[in-house]
């Protein structure tokens, strides 16, 4: 889990009326990011181990991490990189078990609570969130914003735990230096980039940014 860069990247998949998982990971890729989670929430287990197999082999194209959102299953048997799992997922502690110790394990967080619990669980990296209000996720927890971050940051500082720490939710361009700012090792976007007039320029500006 080395991190080279200012900032990294992680992309997650959304399905829209324009893009395909398939086309939404591609454009990514295309335009420098290295972490594609392919996240089908509505979808059957048929579906999403089709798509799994076809942007699996995209990402590995451009040697980049693929990580599968829930289906912990599904994930050893395409010997994916790993798996991020929600709260209403398998537990990370079972994941682990299933998993062993060579996939990488995220868990999603909203609290300092939730992160101290699966950093004890034996997580690789906390998607944190959401940043404020979107429309990619039901069921939101209450939203984080700057101050939420720069909370959990100094906690997780104060209790010596090291774990890396991805904002998500909702976040645009605009909010990144801002968010990093508060501590966070890397940003998730979904949405923003998908609405933008050229997915591929938009993931390139942001990296670079």
């Amino acid at each position: 889990m080395e991190d080279n860069t200012a900032m990294e990247l992680q992309f997650i998949t959304h399905y829209t009326g324009r893009y395909t998982y398939f086309d939404s990971a591609r454009m990514a890729l295309e335009g420098g990011c290295r972490w594609i989670q392919l996240r089908m929430k509505e979808a059957t287990e048929e579906e999403v181990e089709k798509e799994a197999i076809r942007v699996q082999d995209l990402c590995r194209q451009y040697g980049a991490t693929f990580i599968i959102d829930d289906h912990v299953a599904l994930a050893k048997k395409l010997h994916a990189d790993g798996v991020h799992l929600g709260k209403k997922d398998m537990p990370i502690a079972e994941a682990r078990k299933l998993l062993g110790k060579d996939f990488i394990i995220g868990g999603t967080a909203n609290t300092f609570e939730d992160v101290q619990m699966h950093y004890a669980a034996g997580a690789d990296y906390i998607g944190c969130g959401p940043f404020r209000f979107t429309t990619t996720k039901k069921n939101l927890s209450p939203v984080l914003g700057l101050e939420g971050y720069r909370n959990i940051v100094s906690r997780m500082k104060e209790t010596g735990i090291n774990l890396p720490i991805v904002a998500i939710g909702g976040i645009a361009f605009e909010d990144i230096p801002a968010i990093m700012q508060t501590g966070v090792s890397g940003i998730a976007l979904s949405g923003s980039i998908l609405r933008a007039d050229d997915p591929i320029a938009e993931t390139r500006r942001i990296i670079n940014s």
